[in-house]
């Protein structure tokens, strides 16, 4: 049974509400649900997100998608107030943006969201089945660094939700699971190195570091790739429940890397009480789509393996509808940075777990959320494989770049015979899309 004042709960109603004046703050509820009467399958996700730099550059996002899994169609409601942040109440959770609103204290929430240009209206009960946890808790307490900033990261991982839905003048009954995120700090997506916190950053970078040194081996690996899409300013993240009731987190902030070690965390929890946090993980891109107009890569299938001494974790994340792709420009841009993207698929995750002497199959729901800071300089990657002993020594680099219109590849190889190559090439139109 979940209780609020239970010892494996870290939050306080302190946490939940807003914290005014920071820089950024937002709050996130995901599901995947049926609506009983007509056994459709759906995928929703709204976040209220607001900031406040100063009292001239202040203001609140109310953004949903639903999808209809069926149907492969979904549908977006975007709004935007550069004059207002949330309406809150003091003295409990309680934030609103326009008709629609989230309210309640864990274990239980409230959540009415009203889509008019759509005629939608859902009316939600979020029952927490988990405990919450903050990214990194043992580590930071559940500090993140950003750019020179630094933010606060808590989510709850599996919650039964019940409710009504209301579309096309029709109301169904709808039951699923669901996920709740609250995310705030003095950091800024415009403006990533804009020194807001100098002082708990690079403590805060430090004790990360330190951590994941400590949970992995370090080593060469014998492939990795590079890519400016994946600069640290954005993150790849994906939520999963599985059938025999556990749940993860993943969350990576990348810092260029496209596919090699990865500079983030997976979370495990397998009763929602305890949680294991995987520092040694790696990360490979599947499949992934190009979006011409701001010239960047998100992946739509990837693999994630994660080790922690005897535990092991395999997943395979598959999207399995259309995505959505919403980029917020920034308004006040002046230099390198144009944009900010976060896409959204929904999909399904198969795995496994093994603990050193059981193997345990994973199959579940999942919704994966690569996040980019779109730069001006558009998509460049460097692959390099490295020969290794008793093999041979040598390195093969292989860079694309959309920037200079050039595809470059060298090879030097010192073992076991020298070799060494070079070549440049135009790239083509064909070049640009996968």
């Amino acid at each position: 049974m979940i209780k609020k004042n239970s010892s494996h709960n870290p939050w306080t109603e302190k946490d939940e509400k807003e914290h005014f004046p920071c820089l950024m703050e937002w709050w996130a509820a995901e599901a995947f649900f049926t609506s009983i009467e007509e056994k459709k399958k759906w995928s929703l996700k709204v976040a209220f997100t607001e900031w406040f730099e100063n009292p001239k550059k202040i203001g609140s996002i109310s953004n949903m998608t639903l999808f209809d899994q069926n149907s492969d169609k979904h549908l977006v409601y975007y709004r935007r107030n550069d004059k207002k942040r949330l309406k809150s109440e003091e003295n409990r959770f309680y934030v609103k943006f326009e008709d629609s609103f989230m309210e309640g204290s864990f274990p239980q929430y409230h959540m009415f969201f009203k889509d008019p240009d759509h005629n939608i209206e859902m009316d939600l009960k979020f029952q927490a089945e988990s405990y919450p946890h903050w990214v990194a808790q043992h580590t930071t307490n559940g500090w993140l660094p950003m750019g020179l900033g630094v933010y606060r990261y808590g989510f709850i991982p599996k919650n039964q939700l019940t409710g009504t839905m209301k579309i096309h003048d029709k109301t169904y009954t709808i039951a699923g699971k669901g996920y709740f995120e609250h995310v705030w700090g003095d950091f800024d997506y415009d403006k990533p190195m804009y020194p807001s916190a100098l002082k708990k950053t690079f403590k805060t970078y430090l004790k990360l570091i330190r951590w994941w040194i400590r949970e992995r081996e370090i080593k060469i690996p014998k492939s990795i790739t590079f890519s400016t899409d994946n600069n640290p300013f954005g993150y790849d993240w994906a939520w999963a429940l599985f059938d025999n009731g556990w749940s993860i987190f993943y969350g990576n902030s990348m810092f260029w890397i496209m596919d090699g070690p990865a500079t983030g965390t997976l979370i495990l929890t397998k009763d929602g009480e305890t949680y294991t946090e995987f520092g040694n993980v790696g990360a490979r891109y599947k499949k992934i789509n190009y979006v011409d107009k701001f010239d960047f890569y998100y992946p739509t299938e990837l693999e994630v393996t994660a080790r922690k001494g005897n535990e092991k974790i395999y997943l395979y994340f598959k999207t399995t509808n259309t995505s959505r792709e919403y980029v917020s420009t920034f308004p006040y841009a002046k230099y390198h940075w144009i944009g900010l993207s976060i896409c959204e698929l929904p999909g399904v995750a198969e795995g496994y777990y093994y603990d050193g002497k059981t193997e345990t199959k994973l199959t579940g729901v999942c919704k994966i959320e690569p996040q980019r800071q779109v730069s001006k300089l558009g998509h460049n990657s460097l692959k390099l494989d490295f020969m290794l002993p008793p093999k041979g020594v040598g390195i093969d680099a292989d860079l694309n770049s959309h920037y200079l219109n050039k595809r470059i590849t060298t090879r030097l190889h010192l073992a076991p015979r020298p070799s060494i190559k070079f070549n440049v090439k135009k790239l083509k139109e064909e070049d640009y899309s996968h």
